[in-house]
């Protein structure tokens, strides 16, 4: 049986990026979080097929995570993740493009807004990260995670306001994804403890984060113990040009948790 996370390949500054590429039109890209065991797919199954009969979606497993080659003697950060995404899009020929981040996907995509401004279009950030904050304990057991399948239900409970959807499937395929050779390896060396110094690596200037011109729209989960709701109001207060939707009754996974509605915001923004 083919493994739906792997879709696509090709090379970006000399290791091979495992990426989906749907649909076709304006150019969407999906930047997933930093949750063991995660991928593009797994981050974006519920949005790709709907987003992408109106635009061309581009998702990738960024370095260190999901099914990209792993990299030799690479310390991950910021530099390395905006480097891959730009020499992506380069390699694609796509030169301008719209964004869409979360959790540590959304501190990427303020990364890249503020260092590639004439590459982006609209930028929608989703439970983002990118703003100094204090560490919650949510964040520090998903960046802690050690494998497990107790630990990964575990963390799945904390990832999602409701228990409905932490189905015994979805949390065997996680935990699989994080005992997959060299994801633990790369995943403990991401974001070593003290693990505050990790969420500050993180974080853009705020002065550059207030120069943005970009149309941004930012979501949220109001009840997610992961990254704080009030990153985001944080994040609407230093840019100019952008619009706030929180959802209640919602964690850390609003592209999950209010798949719909979240795709029905996607789709009207990017109009």
């Amino acid at each position: 049986m083919s493994n739906p996370e792997i879709a696509n390949n090709i090379n970006t500054g000399g290791y091979n990026t495992n990426y989906h590429d749907l649909g076709e039109g304006e150019v969407v890209l999906f930047i997933h979080g930093s949750g063991p065991g995660v991928s593009a797919y797994a981050n974006w199954r519920l949005a790709m097929p709907t987003l992408s009969q109106n635009f061309r979606v581009i998702a990738p497993d960024m370095a260190g995570f999901g099914y990209t080659q792993r990299i030799e003697d690479t310390t991950y950060n910021m530099d390395v993740w905006v480097k891959q995404a730009i020499d992506l899009m380069d390699a694609l020929n796509i030169d301008k493009f719209n964004i869409v981040g979360n959790s540590f996907g959304g501190a990427l995509a303020l990364a890249l807004t503020i260092k590639y401004p004439q590459r982006l279009n609209k930028v929608v950030l989703m439970g983002a990260m990118g703003v100094d904050f204090e560490l919650t304990a949510g964040l520090d057991q998903a960046w802690g995670y050690t494998p497990s399948l107790e630990n990964m239900k575990s963390l799945l409970d904390t990832f999602a306001y409701s228990r409905v959807l932490i189905t015994d499937e979805l949390a065997q395929m996680r935990y699989e994804a994080s005992i997959r050779e060299g994801f633990q390896e790369s995943f403990g060396s991401m974001f070593p403890a003290p693990r505050q110094s990790s969420v500050s690596a993180m974080a853009s200037d705020e002065e550059d984060i207030k120069a943005i011109d970009k149309d941004v729209l930012i979501i949220h989960g109001r009840d997610d113990k992961v990254i704080p709701f009030e990153n985001s109001t944080r994040l609407h207060d230093l840019i100019e040009k952008s619009q706030l939707h929180g959802f209640g009754q919602c964690g850390h996974w609003s592209q999950i948790e209010h798949k719909d509605r979240f795709n029905k915001l996607l789709e009207d923004f990017f109009v």
